[in-house]
């Protein structure tokens, strides 16, 4: 696994007067497959725009393959059927495979959020799975296919709703042991210092309410375009009509599903995956029905 040890960014973390210079390291990297476009009668490799970068003619499709490097300049080329074979199916679930303590999940591996929304009168069975992660301190960790791409995922209860957090891969958040950092524990922190540290942090600390921070950055843009739009500057930009993805679902027996499921004797969630119910929904906000283990 790689580690990395590379400074992008150098600056420091502050509150109150305190000022503690930093540098910032990236946490994850990228696993997935690269395929390039290659001219399968000579293994050139192919642009965007189906010119050949070594000739710079221009190539039909049909001499185009799909090619991954495997070493500098090697290529091993992947047919559609082969790619087709292990394409991750769209299943249209939120397959859960195990339930884990909430607080068990290091947030470097949080990636991007999506609010979960019942459909088809699943209201029922879509708070109890809600209910039951609330009291319980649990979370579910799912497999999910978001635009033919298969995602580990995190399903979360967040008040009224379920939230589904993509998540990293195992394999591709790094390690710390290129760091140079501290010894956990207060080495050689004084107890004065930690004390006058703590009651600093009190005296900041307040609730959590997102509307007391904003993208300054983002407001002063908007304001820039509301005056060049009154001031007449503004175009008018046409969009093609989509129709909106129809969504089917069954009603649940809540009952007779748990009966079932509790009648699988009782095995941990990574032998027997929680039972899983279909429901379509976009591939930029999934809303999706549940069904509970």
């Amino acid at each position: 696994m790689a580690t990395g040890s590379r400074t992008l960014w150098k600056g420091a973390i502050t509150f109150g007067l305190v000022h503690i210079p930093v540098g910032l390291h990236t946490a994850a990297s990228e696993q997935g497959v690269d395929f390039d476009w290659l001219d399968k009668r000579s293994m050139d490799p192919v642009g965007y725009k189906r010119i050949n970068k070594r000739t710079g003619k221009e190539i039909d499709k049909d001499n185009i393959v799909k090619g991954v490097e495997y070493e500098d300049g090697k290529y091993v080329v992947i047919s559609p059927d082969e790619i087709e074979a292990v394409f991750p199916k769209t299943t249209q679930t939120i397959s859960i495979e195990r339930f884990i303590g909430a607080n068990e999940l290091p947030f470097v591996f949080l990636e991007r959020p999506y609010y979960v929304a019942p459909i088809n009168k699943s209201d029922r069975v879509y708070a109890l799975l809600r209910e039951t992660l609330a009291s319980t301190g649990k979370i579910g960790l799912a497999k999910v296919v978001i635009a033919t791409k298969q995602h580990l995922a995190a399903l979360v209860p967040s008040g009224p709703a379920l939230v589904l957090s993509l998540l990293r891969w195992g394999d591709e958040v790094k390690t710390l042991d290129a760091l140079e950092l501290p010894p956990a524990g207060r080495g050689n922190v004084s107890a004065a210092e930690l004390k006058m540290a703590r009651q600093l942090v009190e005296e900041m600390s307040g609730p959590w309410d997102p509307a007391d921070f904003k993208d300054e950055f983002r407001i002063q843009v908007m304001k820039l375009v509301e005056k060049k739009a009154k001031a007449g500057e503004g175009q008018t930009v046409l969009q093609p009509e989509e129709d909106a993805p129809a969504h089917t679902g069954e009603v649940i027996d809540l009952t007779a599903l748990l009966q079932r499921s509790l009648k699988g004797g009782g095995k941990p969630a990574r032998k027997t995956p929680a039972k899983k119910a279909g429901a379509k929904e976009p591939a930029s906000k999934p809303a999706t029905q549940k069904k509970a283990a």
